[in-house]
């Protein structure tokens, strides 16, 4: 099967965390969702487990009180603020500007998709997390590029897991699960996205030993 590579690499290099360019007022249909959800579950996953489950939140008391367990770990953005400030790091300092106004924001998004696994490994060696990380990831991404595909924007956040607990006893899930993040989903306003400043690959790549 042949693909174009244009378009594919255009959604891969312009598939953003989007904040700012959310469309707080129009809701998204539900089948939209349930179609990102079914190219999601496609991905890799290891030992062709599938130990994935999601949790679509869209009742707005519950995604209120999701934003009141992230905004509780918000401070961390404003020291990340500060830090970029102070160091004169421009780049760096819109991106956090725009995650400290975003979680003020965050409950009035539409839809909330926390792609969870079963199981933990709170304590585990390296490996064991990464192979167990390396089952749902990749799912979790899928379901954002399977988003952005669809004119609606995405970010993938973690404060709320500060809270885990606190969450899995809100949304009834289980011990025996992990959440991995939760992702915010809404239309975006303008589908012009760019690709991202970033460092050539070259000066981030090694070639059979490190340094190299």
């Amino acid at each position: 099967m042949e693909f174009d590579t244009a378009q594919t690499d255009r959604l891969l290099s312009t598939t953003r965390a989007v904040r700012r360019r959310l469309d707080l007022d129009r809701p998204v249909e539900r089948e939209v969702v349930e179609e990102c959800l079914r190219l999601a579950i496609q991905a890799p996953t290891g030992g062709n487990g599938q130990r994935w489950r999601w949790l679509v939140i869209t009742d707005d008391d519950t995604r209120l009180a999701l934003a009141e367990l992230y905004r509780d770990g918000a401070f961390m953005l404003d020291k990340g603020l500060e830090r970029a400030e102070a160091t004169g790091d421009a780049q760096s300092a819109r991106v956090y500007a725009g995650a400290v106004e975003f979680a003020k924001v965050l409950h009035k998004v539409p839809v909330m998709v926390i792609p969870c696994a079963e199981g933990r490994v709170d304590g585990a060696d390296g490996a064991t997390a990464a192979s167990y990380f390396g089952s749902i990831l990749p799912a979790a991404w899928s379901f954002m590029l399977a988003a952005r595909s669809r004119g609606l924007g995405t970010v993938w956040t973690t404060l709320h897991l500060r809270k885990e607990k606190e969450a899995a006893e809100l949304l009834g899930i289980p011990e025996t699960f992990t959440q991995a993040a939760l992702i915010p989903v809404a239309y975006t306003k303008g589908t012009d996205f760019k690709p991202a400043a970033r460092r050539p690959a070259a000066e981030v790549t090694y070639w059979n030993r490190w340094g190299d």
